[in-house]
């Protein structure tokens, strides 16, 4: 089925009915529960789950499978953005230009650096990345102002002059983007007894892009060009010593790792129109190597995992503060609970980091393979107890 083998198949199939039914498994508590905070099922935090899956995907095309590290793609990101938002401002609304000519410029710019950068490997490769991707958001933030805008970010106006389309609403204000006149903020409610359910267009948008990014990354670990990209993050030098270049193939990685990147930065784009150089600096670089490294690099859904892992930490476990924390452990004497308050209270809020960074230092220790080889191993676990009650229910025959 599409090409693929069945377990491959069975994955998709698994990845595009959680993302099509988000909207019910990520806001599992009713709304007026106290753990209705942990709920996720809003649309710009399952849009970012989505697209920062994309930019995850796409980076793990070339970590997981050429051993290449990039500290810089967060350039390709930007890039993709600051592209998206001219095509709105110069030719029209419509998300699906932008994301194209996103995903483009991005291509090229990514073939100007990595041509750059894979002359040299290791270290010295990440250390160009990162200097590349530095210089970048320097030029977007102060040098490019009049393409950029600076540390203000380029922004829609009312006197854009948008070929294809109007350059203000009836109402005198700035249009929004859609596809084909569905705007990407249009949203409708589902609310069944305590619980409410949001369907956005953006954010269907983005997963429909997602579903067929996942597909095509599989499609490249399947491939020859894969088992070609495994080979170099195998043994690079050996294949240099047969005569094989493998440049070209690592190119290629990097070309396609840079036109994921665009199209996480597209959409983005497409579902805020606004562009800042924020977006290009080291900080957003290294989030994507920690998603991918924490999902599982090498592995086809280990970054969305990490995507979303990450993701959920810094929008909903940062949310948590003080008064939570003492609504939660108020049947404790007080002293008590003020000490277990200030013992939790260093690893929640604004200290999120602190708790993220503990367990990803655990899960590099202790499940080198990510989440992906933690939920392996309890499978294995639970396979294995199984094995064990068939075993011990079977009757040995007399003797």
């Amino acid at each position: 089925m599409f090409g693929l083998e069945k377990k491959d198949t069975s994955l998709l199939l698994i990845v595009a009915v959680l993302t099509m039914f988000a909207p019910f498994i990520l806001n599992p508590f009713p709304t007026d529960s106290a753990l209705a905070q942990f709920n996720a099922g809003y649309p710009d935090l399952m849009q970012r789950f989505v697209i920062f899956g994309i930019f995850a995907i796409g980076f793990n095309i070339l970590f997981g499978l050429t051993g290449y590290l990039s500290f810089g793609h967060a350039a390709f990101l930007g890039v993709g953005s600051y592209a998206a938002v001219w095509m709105f401002k110069l030719i029209g609304m419509n998300v699906l230009p932008a994301i194209l000519l996103a995903i483009i410029v991005s291509g090229l710019f990514s073939v100007i650096i990595g041509y750059v950068s894979l002359r040299r490997s290791g270290i010295y490769f990440s250390i160009l990345t990162l200097a590349f991707a530095q210089m970048s958001f320097a030029l977007a933030y102060s040098v490019l102002t009049p393409i950029t805008g600076g540390e203000t970010g380029l922004q829609l106006a009312l006197d854009d002059p948008r070929i294809l389309g109007v350059s203000q609403t009836a109402e005198g204000n700035i249009p929004v983007p859609s596809l084909f006149g569905l705007e990407m903020r249009s949203t409708a409610e589902l609310v069944v007894g305590p619980w409410e359910f949001v369907f956005n267009v953006g954010y269907y948008t983005s997963a429909l892009f997602m579903l067929a990014s996942f597909y095509l990354a599989i499609r490249i670990f399947r491939s020859p060009f894969g088992m070609m990209l495994r080979a170099v993050k195998s043994n690079q030098q050996r294949m240099n010593y047969t005569g094989l270049n493998t440049r070209p193939y690592t190119l290629a990685a990097f070309v396609i790792s840079g036109m994921y990147a665009g199209l996480a930065g597209g959409l983005m784009a497409s579902m805020d129109p606004l562009a800042g150089a924020e977006r290009m600096q080291w900080t957003a670089s290294g989030e994507v190597v920690l998603m991918t490294i924490l999902g599982g690099a090498g592995t086809l859904i280990g970054p969305v995992l990490g995507a979303g892992f990450i993701k959920y930490f810094e929008n909903i476990f940062s949310k948590i503060n003080d008064n939570v924390l003492h609504g939660w452990f108020a049947f404790l004497p007080d002293g008590m609970e003020d000490f277990v308050v200030f013992i939790i209270h260093p690893f929640i809020g604004k200290g999120w980091h602190l708790t993220l960074g503990i367990l990803f230092m655990m899960v590099v220790i202790f499940l080198p393979g990510g989440l992906v080889e933690g939920g392996q191993r309890i499978s294995s676990w639970v396979r294995g107890r199984k094995s064990e009650d068939k075993a011990k229910g079977k009757t040995e025959p007399a003797e």
